[in-house]
C-alpha cells in the first residue's frame, strides 16, 4: 500500500497520515477517469457555448471537499493544516485522507439510512432494526461494492440477528407491506416510480397493473421462520395477559424480536391478482406468474411455486437491465458530489443517450461499472476532477432536468452536516470518539437483563433451531426462569455477549450516524429537518423558527458559544494578538481567514466588549448563511 503523508511545516505535530486505498497504478487510473469527466465537460460548454468557470480558492475547496465527502467542517488544526502548506498536490492530498477516514464511512451511513428509510425501531412492535442498522453501517464501513450490497438486501433470508443474514431487514422492516416494499426498491435501484401501479395503470407511465403483479410474484410468500410453533402459545399468553404479565412481556421478546424478525420464503414466482382487479387482461384472484417488465426477460413458472424469486429478482436488478442499475448509483453519487444529479429526479433513470451529455453520461456507467461498483473510488475519481473544483455558480442551472457542470449550486447543509460541524466546534474530531456497536442485549422492562450470559443473537439462534411447539414450550419455560432469576444461558455462552456495547442517547455530542435515529423532535436534528425514515430521502432543507431559536438558544450558545471548554476556545490559549484570534475562527467556523473589512469590524467587537466578544463572533458567525451553506 503507498503511503501519503500530508505533512504540515506551520504546525508541527500534526501530520495527516492516510494508507491510500490502491497502487498507484489504481490511482492513476483514477485520474485518468477524472480527466475523462473533465473532457466530456468542456465539450458541453464549447455545444452549449458557456465560458469555463475559474477554479476555487483553497478555502472554498477545503469546506467543500470536508463537507461533501465526510459530512462536518474541518477542525481548526485540519483547516489550519491545509490553508497554510504550499504543496501543488495538497487538494489531490486532502481527497485521498478524507475518503479513507471513519468520516466517510459516517457520512454514508447517513445517505444510505435516509435511502433505506433505516430507523432504531418500529411502529407496533417491540421488534427493532438494530442488527439491520449495523449490518448497513458495516457495509458502509468496509465499502462493500453496491451490486453485493443491493443483492443481499433483495435475496437474504433466515435470522435477523445474525450478521450474515441481517439484511433480512430490508423486507422485516417493512413486514405486511411488500407492495410498498417492493415500489421502494425499483424507485431507489432501478430509479423506475412504479407506486401508482399498485391500485391502477400508471397514467404517467408505462406500467401496468398487471406488469407490477408479475414483478410483486417474485417476492411474494415472505414469512416469520416457524413462528407457528409459538402461535398457540402466544395466543394463551394473550388471553391470560393479566393474571400473567411477565410470562406475556418475556414472550413478547421472542414473538416481535426473535420471530418478528427472521424472514423466510425466497419468493415463490406466483402471486393472486387482487379482488378489485378491473383490466381485461386478466381475472380478479387469477394466478399469475412472476415475469419482469423490463430489461432481460426473466419469468418464472406459473405451474408451482418455488423458492427462489427474492435471488432472481435481485440477480435481474443488478445485472439484467443495461445500463439502468449503474446509472442510477451513478447519478446518486454525482448529486452526493456536484451538488445536482447529472439528471433529475435522481430517482426517475434517463438512458444517457436522452441526457444532456450522452458522452459523459456513458462514460459515468462505464466507470462505476469499471471499477465494480465500488463508490468510494467512483467519488474519488469525480473529486479529482477539475469540474468538483469549479467556483460556485449561484445561478440556476441551464438546463431543467438536471446538472449543466457549470460551478457547483449553492445549497443549504444537510441536519446531519450542520449537526456534526457544531459537534466539530464544541469538541474536536468526533471521529476520534468510540463508534455505537451492536446492541444485543435482551432487554425487559426497559433494562438489559442476562448480560454476559445470553444475548439477542444467541437467543434467537436457539430459538430459531428449535422445531416443534413441544421444544418451544420447553425452552420458553427455561428461559421465563433465567430472566426472573437472572440466571445464565448455559451452553458456554458467546465470548461477543462479553464485549463492552456501546450505545449513545440523544444528549450525546457525537456524530449524527451514532446517535438514535430518527432523532425525536425536540433534537436539535429533527429542527433542521432529519427525516422521520417513513418515506425514500425525505429530509427536508426548508428553514423554519424552530431553527432560528435553536440557535440563538439552545445546544449552540450553551455547548459551544458560552462554553469555555469548547474546541474551538482551546484553539486559542497561547495566541497572543486579536488578529491571530479572530483569523482562527474564522478558519474554524467558515474554513477561510477573515477579510481586511471584517478583520476590522471582528477588532472593534473585542475592543468593545472584551473576551465576550470572542463569544460574540463565534455566535454570530456559527447563525451566518455561510456557515449553514454549503458552496
Amino acid at each position: 500500500m503507498k503511503r501519503i503523508v500530508f505533512a504540515l511545516a506551520l504546525l508541527p505535530g500534526l501530520v495527516f497520515g492516510i494508507e491510500s486505498p490502491g497502487t498507484q497504478e489504481h490511482l492513476d487510473g483514477l485520474k485518468k477517469a477524472a480527466l475523462k469527466i473533465d473532457q466530456a465537460v468542456a465539450n458541453f460548454y464549447r455545444q452549449q457555448k458557456l465560458p469555463v468557470p475559474k477554479v476555487t480558492d483553497d478555502a472554498t475547496f477545503l469546506r467543500r471537499a470536508f463537507l461533501v465527502s465526510v459530512g462536518r467542517i474541518p477542525t481548526m488544526e485540519e483547516g489550519r493544516a491545509f490553508l497554510e502548506i504550499d504543496e501543488p498536490t495538497k487538494r489531490e492530498e486532502l481527497v485521498a485522507y478524507l475518503l479513507s477516514s471513519k468520516g466517510h464511512a459516517s457520512h454514508m451511513s447517513n445517505w444510505a439510512f435516509d435511502l433505506l428509510r433505516l430507523a432504531d425501531g418500529r411502529i407496533g412492535s417491540t421488534a427493532n432494526n438494530e442488527p439491520y442498522r449495523n449490518w448497513v453501517r458495516t457495509a458502509m464501513e468496509e465499502n462493500m461494492p453496491w451490486d453485493k450490497f443491493v443483492n443481499q438486501l433483495l435475496s437474504s433470508e433466515g435470522d435477523g440477528w445474525d450478521q450474515k443474514s441481517a439484511a433480512v431487514g430490508y423486507y422485516t422492516r417493512d413486514r405486511g407491506m411488500p407492495l410498498d416494499n417492493l415500489a421502494n426498491s425499483m424507485r431507489i435501484f432501478l430509479g423506475s416510480k412504479m407506486e401508482c401501479a399498485q391500485c391502477h395503470d400508471d397514467p404517467f407511465g408505462t406500467t401496468e397493473r398487471h406488469d407490477f403483479y408479475q414483478l410483486a410474484a417474485f417476492t411474494n410468500g415472505q414469512d416469520t421462520l416457524k413462528q407457528q410453533h409459538m402461535s398457540k402459545l402466544w395466543r394463551e399468553l394473550q388471553d391470560d395477559r393479566t393474571e400473567r404479565g411477565q410470562e406475556y412481556s418475556i414472550a413478547q421478546i421472542i414473538w416481535d424480536r426473535v420471530y418478528g424478525m427472521s424472514l423466510s420464503g425466497g419468493g415463490t414466482g406466483r402471486i393472486s391478482l387482487p379482488s378489485d382487479y378491473q383490466y381485461r387482461d386478466a381475472e380478479p384472484g387469477e394466478m399469475v406468474a412472476a415475469r419482469t417488465p423490463f430489461g432481460k426477460g426473466v419469468r418464472m413458472s406459473d405451474k408451482k411455486d418455488q423458492d427462489d424469486g427474492r435471488q432472481q429478482m435481485a440477480e435481474w436488478v443488478t445485472q439484467k437491465n443495461g445500463e439502468q442499475f449503474p446509472s442510477v448509483i451513478a447519478n446518486r453519487m454525482w448529486k452526493r458530489i456536484m451538488g445536482k444529479g447529472f439528471y433529475e429526479p435522481v430517482d426517475e433513470f434517463i438512458p444517457s443517450k436522452e441526457t444532456q451529455s450522452p458522452e459523459l453520461m456513458m462514460h459515468l456507467v462505464q466507470t462505476m461499472m469499471d471499477l465494480k461498483y465500488n463508490l468510494r473510488d467512483f467519488q474519488h475519481v469525480l473529486m479529482l476532477t477539475r469540474t468538483f473544483q469549479f467556483a460556485t455558480n449561484p445561478n440556476p442551472s441551464t438546463v431543467e432536468t438536471g446538472d449543466d457542470f457549470h460551478g457547483r449550486k449553492i445549497e443549504r447543509l444537510s441536519s446531519e452536516q450542520i449537526w456534526d460541524s457544531l459537534i466539530t466546534l464544541a469538541g474536536g474530531d468526533p471521529d476520534k470518539k468510540p463508534m455505537r456497536t451492536l446492541d444485543d442485549r435482551i432487554y425487559f422492562g426497559g433494562r438489559p437483563v442476562l448480560v454476559g450470559k445470553k444475548s439477542m443473537s444467541q437467543l434467537s439462534k436457539e430459538v430459531l433451531a428449535l422445531n416443534s411447539e413441544q421444544e418451544l414450550r420447553t425452552y420458553f419455560t427455561k428461559f421465563v426462569a433465567e430472566v426472573k432469576s437472572g440466571g445464565g444461558g448455559g451452553g458456554g455462552g458467546d465470548m461477543n455477549m462479553m464485549k463492552q456495547v456501546q450505545t449513545y442517547n440523544n444528549d450525546a455530542q457525537v456524530r449524527a450516524s451514532e446517535l438514535p435515529s430518527p432523532a425525536p423532535r425536540s433534537h436539535f436534528l429533527y429542527l433542521f429537518g432529519q427525516s422521520e425514515r417513513d418515506v425514500v430521502e425525505a429530509a427536508s432543507r426548508e428553514p423554519n423558527v424552530g431553527q432560528v431559536l435553536s440557535l440563538m438558544n439552545g445546544f449552540v450558545q450553551r455547548q459551544l458559544v458560552n462554553n469555555p471548554d469548547a474546541h474551538i476556545y482551546k484553539g486559542l490559549k497561547g495566541v497572543k494578538t486579536d488578529e491571530e484570534k479572530i483569523r482562527r475562527i474564522y478558519v474554524a467556523i467558515l474554513n477561510r481567514p477573515p477579510s481586511d473589512e471584517e478583520m476590522g469590524w471582528m477588532k472593534e467587537e473585542i475592543k468593545a466588549s472584551g473576551e465576550a466578544g470572542l463569544r460574540n463572533i463565534v455566535s454570530a458567525l456559527v447563525m451566518s448563511s455561510e456557515f449553514l451553506f454549503l458552496q
